[in-house]
């Protein structure tokens, strides 16, 4: 390796330490789960995506392990070659049948969905107004198209009016939201961006990672919880969340528009097939997802047990009803508390993470709380005992 180029790359990560945004990455010793053991001894897990508390249950497993027996380890395929079984082509009309739309598309990652869905659909000429807080992958996805690109401000329907203004007379116009914007827990004015993409004759393109499985009365998702089911014309999504947790993601919409990404998508067209046994884990854990009122319930307790204890002990949250629970900790100080805090509460057996600048705006660093319907009462009880006592020895 040229010495030169190792240097100035090892001068960047140093860089990075000092500016005190490296992110260190603490091993697990067990699956995931609510309950977690580190080299830090064991611990009460609530920073994960697990949102129904699936990564570890008995019948996703099941699926998976009796998929390795049945469909072999891996494709070795893309897609249109020799790397479409009949496990993939069930999971695309579940996914569909999930979130109420005609078809759906897998990728190997919602990063690639997101990828690969603005390049084939919008091009020049065409107008893309995305939400400023909108997920990474959305924004590099948007990168790709030549459609001229428009931002709004976090949730604005104003700011999204005059960006539709602004982008009168495009071919199409759509509207790029994320369902529920994962640093702040809060969900998308769903309604009123869909009242006015009618209005402007523009389409509608949500990324309910944070919510698909357990957002909505049915956990369809996002569009379900604000009432717009048949007026949202493509959803992108994960399986790595609520779903198992694994890998994958998905484009859903009408069928002629997944048509068409199969043909011209890249990240479709040129990745690996996702593997067979999780396929079939992610097709279980759909099917206990469609069945899991009682889970989401289980969810809504904890995420209203949690913000309630917290609004006691004079925590500073951000409002809202997700499982996504910001704790913040404001100013000039607030990043190295929120980071003492995490730390402290590792020591005490919780497992938490802090988020300061550049991941959030500066001086909005926070603590990212996340509830599953895993945790039992005591499970939450005991997770703010623990942000109290480490508040009293770091503040």
């Amino acid at each position: 390796m040229n010495p030169d180029f190792t240097q100035q790359v090892s001068a960047t990560v140093d860089q990075i330490r000092q500016d005190g945004l490296f992110k260190s990455e603490r091993r697990l010793l067990t699956p995931q789960s609510a309950h977690i053991r580190t080299p830090s001894g064991e611990a009460l897990n609530f920073c994960a995506n697990n949102y129904l508390g699936l990564a570890d249950h008995p019948d996703v497993i099941s699926a998976a392990r009796s998929a390795l027996d049945e469909w072999g380890f891996g494709m070795a395929s893309v897609r249109f070659i020799c790397g479409t079984q009949e496990l993939h082509k069930q999971l695309e009309a579940r996914i569909a049948e999930l979130v109420g739309t005609q078809d759906a598309i897998l990728y190997s990652s919602c990063f690639d969905a997101n990828g690969g869905v603005f390049e084939v659909l919008f091009e020049a000429g065409d107008a893309i107004i995305s939400d400023e807080l909108n997920h990474a992958s959305i924004i590099d996805g948007v990168r790709l198209s030549k459609a001229d690109r428009y931002r709004y401000r976090n949730r604005d329907l104003e700011d999204l009016r005059t960006q539709l203004e602004a982008a009168k007379g495009a071919r199409r116009i759509v509207i790029v939201t994320d369902g529920v914007f994962s640093m702040d827990g809060s969900y998308a004015p769903l309604e009123g961006i869909c009242d006015l993409a009618d209005e402007y004759g523009a389409l509608v393109l949500v990324d309910d990672s944070h919510a698909v499985g357990f957002v909505g009365e049915n956990g369809r998702g996002t569009h379900e919880y604000c009432g717009v089911l048949e007026r949202v014309d493509l959803i992108t999504g994960t399986l790595g969340k609520a779903l198992g947790g694994a890998s994958g993601g998905y484009v859903a919409g009408a069928s002629e528009v997944v048509e068409l990404l199969r043909q011209r998508s890249r990240p479709y067209l040129f990745s690996n097939a996702v593997a067979p046994s999780v396929a079939a884990g992610s097709l279980a854990a759909i099917e206990l997802a469609l069945g899991g009122s009682e889970q989401r319930q289980t969810l809504r307790r904890n995420a209203e047990l949690f913000r309630s204890l917290m609004d006691e002990a004079g925590f500073e949250l951000l409002p809202g009803s997700h499982p996504i629970v910001p704790v913040m900790f404001p100013g000039e100080d607030g990043a190295r508390q929120a980071s003492q805090i995490a730390d402290s509460m590792l020591e005490r057996g919780v497992y938490v993470i802090a988020f300061s600048f550049p991941v959030v705006p500066r001086g909005k660093a926070r603590i990212r709380v996340q509830l599953s319907a895993a945790h039992s009462e005591q499970d939450v009880q005991t997770c703010v005992k623990a942000f109290i006592q480490a508040r009293d020895e770091v503040v």
